[in-house]
């Protein structure tokens, strides 16, 4: 008898901070997003294994202001719940300085529209909702422990006073809890240990919602102990009840090169939860993260996946692009010239956290082929559009059509930990307007290429260790997101804002 199985991550590629609620027979998942915009990315499943996008929880600039917030500020730790016919989604928006909101918006749908983000508080991070079973709502939220925060019947406003739950075990950063009601109990759960190697979640249960709080004697219940494992950085993790009565649990973790640089990010993952006859639950039996895992018993649901190459022939952006930062709305088209995805060139680069042309999409695996079809014509020095390797303003690489002095140049250039500097430049012949580009990635190697017909493929130069595309690779604290890569434009200085056509863009994953 065969037994099904399945493979972690679910959602490879930057999907950090899982958040899931099950709704009948459907799954739905929130993810942060940081800097990023459309901010708080959903995703919806069947079987718990196989996701898709389905939209965003803020896809209006005005509801999410990201432009010249330091990098993986932005939306952090969504948590999604329904309740009462109404999708809500919670989040920390992170601001510049000491500067954040615990906000809160709603739906009927779950792939939305959403409306306009309530601030609910402006301390600690990480809220969730929870509605205990006399219908009363609270949110919450980490704050050097696990806070309570009473409110309002419709979650949209507070409606009394905060109080501390339970301080965790003591180790550093709590932070990311749920709330939990089974059986008589109240089972609260953290995120501990930082977001770092290390992390782990732990619980705490008590018979009334204000505690006292009592540990489990197992914690962590759900980490990783073995240093030479695939996945590392297990932790923050929300439970989910299917229809059957089978538990489960989604965490996020990450899959390090040499050296522990995980340039996917964090990543979603699945573990099934055992409860014990005292009362407690194990994840995965106490065993760490699993790669491979029996599938839960749910009808396996596989949805199409996205074309391997988008053609921007739709009126819409597929969900799973994102621009860095805030987009300035009239600096990009898909209809100016149908068939193409237009960017304007904008006077901010890309180690620029006003940035407004950064367009990109996740990797999903340590071994992918991605390429481009542009059409631009620049004509003062600096001007500039092409592909790029991105994890932040501070780590990128990136391979550009440019104007120089001397005419054209195809040129490639890393800011590695904020050290900008120019790899190669390759004179390309006057009249230059349309080129392909293209970029190789195996594991820690990037190789880049292009071409003028899209056939003959000239070698641009390759940057042999690109683990700086990290968390780890920022070499500062603050560093929460994952590898990206896509497309931009830039004037260099110029000022002038010219348009830089695409007409495709090629993502192909290996293993």
């Amino acid at each position: 008898m065969n037994i099904p199985t399945y493979t972690n991550p679910i959602l490879p590629g930057f999907h950090p901070d899982p958040s899931i609620v099950r709704v009948g027979e459907d799954y739905y998942l929130a993810n942060s997003t940081f800097q990023f915009f459309p901010g708080m990315v959903l995703s919806h499943s069947r079987d718990l294994v196989n996701w898709r996008y389905i939209g965003h929880g803020l896809t209006r600039s005005e509801d999410l202001p990201l432009r010249g917030l330091p990098d993986s500020f932005g939306i952090w730790a969504p948590d999604i719940s329904y309740v009462d016919g109404m999708f809500y989604l919670m989040a920390t928006l992170r601001l510049a300085g000491a500067g954040r909101a615990n906000i809160v918006v709603r739906s009927e749908r779950p792939e939305g529209p959403y409306s306009a983000p309530s601030v609910l508080n402006h301390e600690g991070i990480d809220p969730s909702h929870f509605v205990d079973a006399d219908g009363r709502r609270y949110m919450v939220y980490g704050r050097g422990g696990a806070w309570l925060l009473p409110l309002s019947d419709d979650s949209l406003s507070p409606a009394g006073e905060a109080v501390k739950l339970w301080d965790g075990t003591g180790r550093a950063s709590p932070e990311g809890p749920h709330l939990l009601r089974k059986d008589g109990w109240y089972y609260l759960i953290l995120a501990e240990g930082g977001t770092e190697y290390g992390h782990c979640i732990t619980v705490a249960r008590s018979r009334g919602l204000l505690g006292p709080y009592e540990a489990c004697p197992t914690n962590p219940v759900h980490t990783q102990t073995d240093p030479a494992a695939v996945i590392q950085r297990a932790g923050h993790g929300k439970l989910v009840e299917t229809q059957h009565g089978e538990w489960w649990m989604v965490h996020l973790g990450g899959r390090p090169l040499r050296g522990g640089f995980c340039t996917l990010g964090r990543e979603t993952y699945l573990e099934p939860v055992q409860w014990t006859e005292d009362g407690w639950f194990t994840v995965n039996g106490g065993q760490g993260p699993s790669l491979v895992q029996q599938a839960p018993a749910l009808p396996e649901t596989v949805w199409d996946a996205p074309p391997a190459r988008d053609e921007f022939e739709a009126a819409d952006l597929p969900l799973h692009w994102c621009f860095a930062w805030n987009p300035v709305e009239e600096n990009w088209s898909l209809t100016e010239r149908p068939g193409f995805l237009r960017l304007y060139t904008g006077d901010a680069d890309l180690d620029s956290t006003d940035a407004e042309n950064v367009l990109v999409r996740r990797e999903t695996a340590h071994r992918y082929t991605a390429g481009l079809k542009l059409e631009f014509t620049p004509g003062v020095a600096g001007e500039q559009a092409g592909l790029t390797c991105y994890y932040d303003s501070r780590c990128f690489i990136k391979l550009a059509l440019t104007a120089v002095d001397s005419g054209l140049a195809v040129k490639l250039t890393e800011n590695r930990a904020r050290s900008l500097r120019e790899l190669a430049s390759h004179p390309v012949p006057a009249g230059t307007g349309t080129l392909y580009l293209q970029v190789r990635v195996d594991g820690e190697t990037r190789s880049f290429y292009y071409s003028l017909d899209g056939t003959e493929w000239l070698e641009a130069g390759t940057v042999e260790d690109a683990r700086f595309l990290s968390d780890e690779g920022t070499q500062e604290k603050k560093a929460f997101t994952g590898a990206m890569v896509g497309l931009f434009a830039v004037n260099g200085g110029s000022g002038r804002r010219i348009p830089a056509d695409f007409d495709w863009f090629e993502y192909r994953a290996g293993d």
